[in-house]
Parts: structure tokens; sequence; C-alpha cells
């Protein structure tokens, strides 16, 4: 296959790990002397999402303006999944998440209008997304079980697991330092407000805490973390560069990620990619399936007193830190953008994308 368009979609003015996947999707099929592009259609804002998938749909995706024929698409998310090829790959991040697994977010507070209004909604998106993931598609490919299980849930659709791998960074170890490293969006389901929950239980004074992200959650954290006096321990370091990024993850002593029913994460193997271990929630879907307790990281309950026990013993530890960081890096090899490509475009009796 010569010719293969990337398919994400995006809302305005906000860059989501899908995107970075999208974009390295490209990278890696450029790398194998491929041609390859990627279109973001649009997303719309909540309510006004049946518009995006319409256009989507009529996006013209078989040939370039020049007339040559595309050969392939790989989608990842709503709606960009609903334009049209004969070889269409999906490598699903996720579906419109409040008419599924976070439904119940959605109608909480709603009145007796509202709950009605959103149920039709939901049930004219399920059976969008199930035609779309049945009939419009060649293969479902799942980033991760937690999405392949709401697939099966929602829909009986079934699927295929593929991890992305990290994006290709130079990643590097220089040091277990005496930080506890946490980069996400700042958002409720994440969680960062339970890394300075447990801040507040660590006995060790010189372990500290450095939070990299904007959004929503800002000054929640910003006025806990004045509320518990952790000022000189827990500092939000607000957006960094990509260079930052890799700075902070090679010099910290672990990394926490612990977000709430996650779909994936990319943090996790960008942690392990810089030999680090990864402390995250029972309850956190994505990065639990990379994980293992004990052996690259940790998983614990979404407890304060939980989380920082464990904390508490990468601070006192450092041989603890350096030996699951190994294992980390180790386990981050199986992960390799060649493998994926040769997955997402495989031969197969079922009309699969050709090499």
């Amino acid at each position: 296959m010569r010719r293969v368009l990337v398919v994400t979609s995006g809302a305005l003015f906000v860059r989501g790990g899908h995107l970075v996947i999208a974009e390295e999707i490209v990278a890696a099929l450029r790398r194998q002397d491929r041609e390859a592009e990627l279109l973001v259609t649009p997303q719309n804002r909540f309510g006004r999402q049946l518009s995006a998938y319409l256009a989507s749909r009529l996006t013209d995706v078989g040939m370039t303006a020049d007339g040559r024929g595309i050969d392939g698409v790989v989608s990842l998310r709503f709606p960009s999944y609903a334009v049209r090829h004969p070889f269409h790959v999906c490598w699903i991040n996720h579906r419109m998440r409040e008419y599924y697994d976070l439904w119940e977010d959605l109608v909480r507070g709603l009145g007796r209008k509202g709950r009605i209004k959103e149920r039709i909604r939901r049930r004219m998106f399920h059976a969008i997304d199930r035609w779309l993931l049945t009939r419009n598609v060649t293969r479902v490919v799942a980033q991760s079980r937690t999405i392949q299980f709401r697939l099966e849930r929602f829909g009986g659709i079934p699927s295929e697991v593929l991890h992305p791998p990290a994006p290709e960074r130079n990643y590097r170890n220089d040091d277990y330092g005496e930080s506890i490293f946490a980069v996400s969006r700042l958002d409720r389901l994440k969680r960062l407000d339970l890394l300075v929950e447990s801040a507040a239980h660590v006995k060790n004074r010189s372990l500290h805490f450095r939070i990299a992200g904007e959004g929503p959650e800002a000054s929640h954290l910003r006025a806990r973390i004045r509320e518990l006096g952790l000022e000189s321990r827990v500092e939000l370091l607000g957006p960094i560069s990509e260079d930052a990024l890799l700075t902070e993850l090679s010099r910290c002593r672990a990394v926490f990620f612990a977000p709430k029913n996650e779909d994936y994460g990319l943090v996790t193997l960008q942690a392990f990619r810089s030999a680090k271990a990864v402390l995250t929630a029972n309850d956190s879907g994505g990065p639990t399936e990379l994980v293992r307790d004990g052996e690259n990281g940790f998983i614990v309950a979404p407890d304060p007193i939980a989380v920082a026990e464990k904390l508490e013993a990468l601070g006192e530890d450092r041989t603890l830190a350096e030996r699951l960081g190994q294992a980390a890096l180790a386990d981050s090899r199986a992960h390799t953008w060649e493998r994926a490509i040769r997955v997402l475009l495989r031969d197969g009796s079922e009309g699969a994308l050709r090499n």
C-alpha cells in the first residue's frame, strides 16, 4: 500500500492525545517510504455533533486533488470514522463518551426535558456509531482492552487490540531524582487532585511533586495546594514544551498517572521509554493494561493513603525506583511503530488493507 490517509477529528483550540497518535502514524508511514497525510475533520461543540458526522461523511477521501487514488484510510475517533473508503481501518480511541460510559455524569442534574432530549440523542448516536463501525469500516482495532470492552458492552462491536507506542522522541534517563512527575490535561477525570491529596500524607519531605498541564481544574488544584500548605512541595508547571517534558521524565523518581477509566493514555509508555515506573489506580483503565504491579510500577486503590504509601516507598528507596524503571524500559520495547503499522495495514481474508 503506497498512499495512506490518516483521519481524526478535533475541537477548536484543543490538542488531545489522539492527534499526537495520528501524527505519529503519518510519520511512521513516511519512514517506510509510503505517502501519508493527516486529515482533521470537525468535531463541533457538544449538542452539534450530528453536523460534524455529516461533514466527515461528505468529505472526499478517495482521491487527491490532482486525481491520484488513495489506497487506504486509518481513522481514529468520532466522527472521523464516518469517512467513506473501501479500505478503512478504524484504530479507535473512543466514541462520544458522554453517550456511553459517561452517560450518568451527563444526565446528572438535568431536568425532565433535558433527560428526554439527551436520551433521544443517545439512541441516535448509538445507532449511527454501530452502523459506521460494523458497515462502514473494514476492521475495528481498539487502542486498549478498556476501549474493546466498551465497544462490546455498547453495541456488541467486535475488535482486536493494538496499544499505540509512545511518540518517537529522544527519551533518556538522566537520574532518579527527588520528584514525582505528572503530566496531563488538568481535568476532573485525570484526578491530579488525588496526587495533591496524597502528597499531604507523604512524610518524606525531600520528595516533591511536579504537575505539568493546563485545564479547567488548575484553579481548584492551586487552591487545594494552598489549603494543605504544600506550596513548597507541589508545583503546577502549566503547559510545557516537548523538550521540557522529556527533561522532566528523564530526571524524576517515578511518574504518577491515575486518571479515572482512561481510554489509553500515552503517558504510561512515555514514562516507560524514560525508564520510569508508573503509579496508577486500579480503576484507571488503559494504564492498568501496561503497568504490572510491583514489577514496572504500582497499581493501587484511588485513595490518598494508598497512593501515599507507594509514593513513600519510592521516595525512601531509590533502588526500588531504578528496578521498576528498568523493567518498564524493557517492556516498552515490545511497542514499536513498525509493528503497529504492520498490524494496521496487514493483509487478510476479510479485506484488510494490503501492502
